[in-house]
């Protein structure tokens, strides 16, 4: 039998940067993994965060779609240039369709999509399955 406390400090091991430039959010799916056990490292400036990003340092990262100066996917492609194995979620207020994407993005290797408005069931479950496949 799994020993309640066990699991915990598995939850607390993993640390997730979150990129959201809008002020609102980022605090809020900040408080909402906290809540859940999670370390959490949080930017509202896309290029503060690429610039205090490392290799192998997060477990997850989720990136919003649409942020000024630097859109989501431009942000992805400069963190895969500095660590091709991170695990990226995307934030999106709209529908995505993976496979339409991969037309535009062929390189583009992330298939995690939370759509807005963000629920805290549906983020969770989110990470929770990102994390356990990695």
């Amino acid at each position: 039998m799994k020993d309640f406390h066990e699991g915990k400090k598995k939850i607390d091991s993993r640390l997730i940067m979150v990129v959201n430039d809008e002020p609102d959010m980022a605090p809020s799916i900040k408080t909402l993994l906290e809540s859940a056990g999670y370390t959490v490292d949080k930017f509202t400036d896309p290029f503060k965060a690429l610039s205090d990003f490392k290799a192998g340092h997060y477990d997850l990262i989720i990136l919003d779609v649409r942020m000024q100066n630097m859109n989501g996917f431009e942000l992805y492609y400069a963190i895969k240039k500095i660590d091709y194995t991170c695990r990226v979620c995307f934030i999106t207020a709209f529908e995505v369709y993976y496979r339409s994407l991969k037309e535009f993005f062929p390189d583009l290797d992330a298939s995690c999509f939370i759509q807005k408005p963000v629920t805290k069931e549906r983020l969770l479950q989110v990470v929770n399955r990102e994390l356990e496949q990695s």
